[in-house]
């Protein structure tokens, strides 16, 4: 009797099964046994995503998603093609937000979708590579993704559609809204990120979308943080977080989590904060998943138990944020190049393709465009890069400082035969003494200060003098005396905000460097950091604990 059914009556017996219910796998089986006596790989290719679908684990997912492509190709549908890769690349990224694997089946997806004839499977392609963008940072190619989709899928979400297109397009138009919601939010648009929510908020029928309502819920929650509503932050926020949960969508969980803690962070309720910032840590040991925002995660972290004194947290935070901060420049290099290489480049191909059939002077634009492009990628990942590195740099150099320990002074018993040769015991002693008074004093401040000056007023000779720092401070003269200055002025630096109003060659003037460029160079040689990249950190952690005026004057670059 099974047999003489409908492919759509057959549907219907688990239609309404959700999403991992492997009870409606027996269904599906019957729908596959029918596809397969007779043939019918189209029919075929949609059984096997309907098992994946309702499959529970993601091994069984992509096996029956590969199953599906199989099924495509026999089928020899550039279209049913094009839907199945792109399948594929959505459990990649929902289920372990794989960027790298989710993208290789989106190009192929692209590639079938150029064949075909679906507009509705090519704004799917366009939404997914909307989403790598996003992830990327390229916000703003990102909004002209999601606003083509939703040009696309907005009108039809009603009218006299099938009813599969209806509810597929009005998740493409409620997803398409979310995402453009965040890219305004990254680029700082409050406004135009808010009128969007508020447009996804007011739709009729968000019964039957409680994910895609949940997205929006997040995102206003996030946008009252931003506006400093902190106890409304916290209840949207937290109301979105059962849906998020039960989805299994660890990236807004995270996200969500992370500002529910800022928001606690906003009240005051720093150990309460302290608790959400680890359930994101926990989401990341759990995933090996992180989005650039999420790295402040671990910065405040890491401040809170260094002001508690708990250097064995510290550490563990200061390698999750690395190994954190690794993952994206990962992700970062490998995407942008794909990307460009396998998406962005081929666009341009074809628009200079159609440009050559109307004008041949339109090469020359085409050029230029592609050219630009490379540039903009290159400056992008260079900016990127170089942003963490200031971060981690200072946040090392901050380690320092706070531990402010002195190394070990080296016994006599300790140097060389060669140096035994050379300066007595006594001598030795002598010039441990006066060298000490000489670094507490700050005696090293003085500007033109040589070997033979500091020999002279140590009352000793040049020989001993240059022997003895090179076998206990392990540095010739010259470095020793540039350690000293940069290691007493980044002090100075790092505890009095007043400091940090200073120009560079009033740095330099303070601690008895004569030249501003040769201060800059020193200062980064030694610490890791320009002197205008620590003050930028400085002034902005210091504005973040409420301890400095936002008002203060950038330094002289």
């Amino acid at each position: 009797m099974n047999g003489q059914k409908t492919y759509e009556e057959l549907e219907k017996t688990y239609e309404n099964l959700n999403e991992n219910d492997e009870k409606a796998l027996r269904y599906v089986n019957i729908y596959l046994k029918k596809a397969k006596r007779e043939s019918n790989y189209t029919e075929l290719k949609q059984a096997y995503e309907d098992y994946s679908y309702h499959s529970s684990n993601k091994k069984s997912k992509l096996k029956y998603a590969d199953s599906a492509i199989i099924a495509s190709k026999k089928a020899g549908d550039n279209d049913l093609l094009s839907s199945a890769y792109l399948y594929k690349g959505s459990i990649y990224y929902f289920y372990d937000k794989d960027y790298q694997s989710a993208l290789r089946e989106y190009l192929t997806a692209y590639d079938y979708s150029k064949k075909g004839n679906d507009d509705y499977l090519k704004y799917k392609v366009i939404y997914q590579m909307g989403l790598v963008k996003s992830y990327l940072g390229y916000y703003n190619e990102a909004i002209e993704h999601f606003k083509d989709c939703i040009y696309y899928f907005e009108p039809r979400i009603k009218g006299n559609y099938h009813r599969y297109v209806i509810y597929n397009s009005t998740k493409g138009y409620l997803n398409s809204l979310h995402q453009i919601a965040v890219c305004y939010r990254n680029i700082k648009n409050y406004k135009k990120a808010d009128s969007i929510i508020t447009t996804g908020l007011r739709f009729s029928k968000f019964d039957d979308f409680p994910s895609e309502k949940a997205y929006l819920t997040k995102c206003k929650g996030i946008s009252e943080y931003h506006y400093k509503k902190y106890n409304s932050a916290i209840t949207l926020l937290q109301k979105s977080l059962p849906i998020l949960n039960k989805d299994d969508d660890f990236y807004w969980s995270s996200v969500s989590n992370f500002y529910i803690g800022k928001s606690y962070l906003g009240l005051g309720k720093e150990d309460v904060a302290i608790k959400q910032f680890e359930k994101v840590d926990s989401i990341f040991d759990k995933r090996q998943f992180i989005v650039p925002e999420l790295l402040e995660n671990y910065n405040l972290l890491i401040k809170y138990y260094q002001k508690r004194k708990d250097s064995e947290k510290e550490l563990e935070y200061s390698k999750k944020l690395l190994k954190a901060d690794s993952i994206l420049n990962r992700d970062f290099s490998y995407l942008s190049a794909k990307i460009h290489k396998d998406y962005d480049k081929q666009i341009l191909e074809e628009s200079k393709t159609k440009l050559e059939n109307q004008n041949k002077w339109g090469l020359g634009t085409i050029i230029i465009l592609t050219s630009l492009l490379v540039i903009v990628i290159l400056l992008a990942w260079k900016y990127y890069n170089n942003g963490k590195k200031i971060k981690l740099n200072y946040l090392e150099l901050e380690k320092k400082l706070q531990q402010n320990t002195s190394s070990a002074s080296l016994s006599y018993e300790g140097i060389s035969t060669y140096s035994k040769s050379v300066l007595s015991k006594e001598i030795f002693t002598d010039l441990q003494q006066r060298l000490e008074n000489f670094e507490n004093n700050n005696e090293f401040n003085e500007k033109g200060l040589s070997l033979i000056l500091l020999a002279e007023k140590l009352n000793t000779n040049t020989s001993y003098l240059s022997q003895y720092i090179n076998d206990t401070k392990e540095m010739n003269f010259n470095k020793y005396l540039s350690t000293l200055r940069i290691n007493y002025i980044t002090r100075l630096m790092y505890k009095d905000p007043l400091y940090l109003r200073l120009k560079i060659q009033s740095l330099a003037d303070a601690c008895g460097i004569s030249s501003r460029q040769n201060f800059s160079d020193l200062f980064q040689e030694i610490n890791g950091i320009r002197p205008t990249d620590f003050i930028k950190q400085r002034k902005k952690e210091l504005e973040e604990q409420g301890n400095i005026s936002a008002a203060i004057p950038s330094s002289e670059s």
